[in-house]
């Protein structure tokens, strides 16, 4: 396994001399602006799937005891975990889902994770909803249930899938976007800021992105590839009235599929910058740009120290390639705000990159998903106290993803021990 082996910043830059860095972090407690909202600071906590809601779709006890954990931390941004705008396309039983019916419990949580900052003397973060279709990744009950796009050479061995399992009829992806346009309004009413029509991690919109070889309305041309996606980022502003109209966009495939990627193999940004420049056009503001996929390679989507196989490459080498994505579609989109991705991985190093690449201009907003389940007041610290400590820090040793893919409650058991060890050990016996 890939073992973490720096000891300072200075070891960092050996590895990876191009790596931003600054010595003042306070540029991280600024607030940021965007589509006339303030967030108090740039630090986010990054949608990471808790598989704790209830069968119905509505968040549960530890769906509240989470966000409120994240919202008391100090992060000004909660982007939330996927919420699924269909049944059939849940990554899992217990994946959110908004409905009317449980549209008040929704309400509450927000309401509760809003009174919690207060209540730690904080103000009150943002929180996007994130919106989903998990296409070949769904798993609505207790077996997977694909919804694929296209025949792919990689995913479907991968997969197990037969030669002959069905492809998504363009029938069936054309109602979709009025399923978008349904969930961004419930989100609207259930109080959140803002939406995310997410299109990363191979999920179905992502998946179509790279869809060259399907056939009909959503297959072969850019601008078929991308037309199910836009069409639903505009059936959901037209739900949104002032809200922020967000995307969770991969920028690059990797060896999973065909998006982003150039003939070496490496990144070749010339049709995501194109379809962000449309993004653009149709009012998204808010973009976090991510890479892979956590089915396939999760080394691309997260570098780790110790996960499912030794990477190909060094984990920093992950780090850069994510920061790098984003730095370009910033650059590209200088009057957006693009969140980065891959700090969990530098532990108590990430608040200098991160202030680094805010020098630099080439984001706005910092990400954390798997330290934000270490390391939930790690905003906190950073911003009133100059630093993450080094012993709360998130050691990517891929057990929370460990107890998701064993079907369990997800958190960190390392940790947060009192409930995510007896869960890590439930499962891992199951």
């Amino acid at each position: 396994m890939a073992g973490f082996c720096f000891s300072s910043l200075k070891d960092i830059y050996a590895a990876c001399p191009a790596m931003p860095s600054a010595g003042d972090i306070s540029v991280l407690a600024k607030p940021v602006r965007v589509s006339g909202r303030t967030i108090k600071n740039a630090i986010a906590v990054q949608p990471m799937e808790g598989c704790d809601g209830t069968s119905s779709g509505a968040p549960d006890e530890l769906t509240f005891r989470r966000y409120k954990r994240f919202s008391a931390g100090g992060a000004g941004l909660l982007w939330m975990e996927a919420v699924s705008v269909t049944p059939e396309a849940r990554a899992n039983p217990r994946q959110l889902m908004l409905t009317e019916e449980n549209k008040d419990v929704f309400s509450r949580l927000l309401d509760e994770v809003r009174k919690e900052a207060v209540k730690a003397g904080e103000e009150p973060p943002l929180v996007i909803a994130q919106l989903t279709h998990s296409g070949r990744w769904s798993r609505p009950v207790d077996q997977p249930a694909p919804v694929r796009a296209w025949k792919s050479a990689v995913l479907d061995p991968h997969q197990h899938l037969p030669e002959d399992y069905p492809i998504a009829t363009d029938e069936y992806l054309e109602a979709l976007p009025e399923k978008f346009a349904c969930s961004a309004r419930l989100a609207r009413e259930a109080g959140f800021d803002g939406v995310d029509v997410k299109a990363c991690h191979l999920y179905l919109y992502s998946e179509l992105l790279g869809a060259f070889e399907r056939p009909g309305r959503y297959g072969g041309s850019f601008e078929n590839r991308t037309k199910l996606y836009l069409d639903s980022v505009d059936a959901a502003r037209s739900e949104l009235g002032s809200m922020i109209l967000a995307t969770r966009l991969n920028a690059y495939d990797g060896s999973a599929a065909g998006w982003g990627v150039g003939e070496d193999g490496e990144p070749d940004l010339t049709e995501p910058l194109m379809l962000i420049d449309k993004l653009r056009g149709k009012g998204v503001s808010l973009f976090n740009i991510t890479m892979g996929t956590p089915y396939f390679n999760p080394h691309v989507n997260r570098p780790y120290n110790r996960g499912g196989y030794i990477p190909p490459e060094e984990p920093i080498k992950g780090v850069a390639r994510l920061l790098n994505g984003c730095a370009a579609v910033q650059k590209h989109v200088p009057d957006a705000v693009c969140l980065a991705t891959g700090f969990s991985y530098l532990r108590e190093y990430a608040p200098f990159v991160a202030a680094g690449m805010a020098e630099r201009g080439e984001a706005k907003l910092f990400g954390f998903g798997r330290g934000a389940f270490a390391y939930p007041e790690l905003a906190r610290d950073i911003c009133l106290h100059g630093g993450m400590k080094h012993e709360k820090c998130c050691v990517t040793c891929s057990l929370c993803t460990a107890i998701m893919r064993a079907g369990g409650r997800t958190g960190c058991p390392v940790h947060d021990t009192e409930v995510y060890l007896p869960e890590y050990r439930r499962v891992i016996k199951k």
